[in-house]
């Protein structure tokens, strides 16, 4: 099992209020799994994408990726573990505007110390697997989004990371590049890679295997897709 969330729990304290971000939320993911984790704004959808990308640790409850605890760790050890196994595609894509495509897919390796030669050349293939090579020198602001979004998710990959997440990765882009870029996702699944994939869209949602949805921080339902 690649993900075990056990009775995982995040709480804020506002004011003199108790917010629970995440009620005991409780849920397991397999290698090669693709799955949305769906529900309304204040769901708890991103305190659980945040937690599952070690961008932070829950009040109450395990994670086990690749069964480590890592609900346990402190920021340093969960900044080796992000590196390491997971892969983000985020909404606003976060490439650097003053390099290009080839050196904002580099990045990763450089926090992974992979000599120079041989990240040059690791992030020119995915960037040509992505169907961007011929963009390499090209910088953020030379590229349509649906480019841009391309070479976000060639970043995301250049690690081999255990895990996928992606977050509205569809927010900022048309019907059509959106449905080019779920096309992508989905046949990055087909070659074993795990995909947790937040969205408010039910079309979006739906193109998974499962789909996980939340309410008020609890899982209300948890179905599998049959396409």
């Amino acid at each position: 099992m690649l993900i075990q969330v056990e009775e995982l729990t995040k709480t804020y304290v506002v004011g003199t209020e108790e917010v629970h971000a995440l009620d005991h939320v409780s849920f397991n993911v397999g290698e090669g799994e693709f799955v949305s984790i769906m529900g309304a704004s204040g769901s708890g959808k991103s305190t659980l994408m945040n937690l599952l990308g070690c961008l932070d640790t829950p009040t109450e409850g395990r994670y086990l990726l690749k069964e480590t605890d890592v609900s346990k760790m402190n920021d340093e050890e969960l900044a080796v573990v992000r590196n390491r196994e997971i892969g983000f595609v985020f909404q606003v894509f976060n490439l650097l505007p003053g390099l290009t495509a080839l050196h904002n897919v580099e990045v990763p390796l450089i926090y992974n110390r992979v000599p120079r030669k041989k990240r040059l050349e690791m992030s020119l293939a995915m960037l040509k697997a992505m169907g961007m090579g011929e963009r390499a020198h090209h910088r953020p602001n030379q590229l349509s989004g649906g480019q841009r979004q391309r070479v976000a998710v060639a970043r995301a990959l250049v690690n081999s990371p255990s895990l996928i997440l992606a977050d509205e990765p569809t927010g900022n882009l048309d019907s059509k590049t959106t449905l080019e870029l779920m096309e992508l996702i989905r046949e990055l699944n087909r070659k074993g890679n795990t995909i947790i994939l937040v969205t408010h869209e039910p079309d979006i949602g739906a193109m998974a295997n499962r789909t996980i949805t939340l309410k008020d921080g609890k899982i209300i339902e948890d179905i599998n897709h049959v396409h």
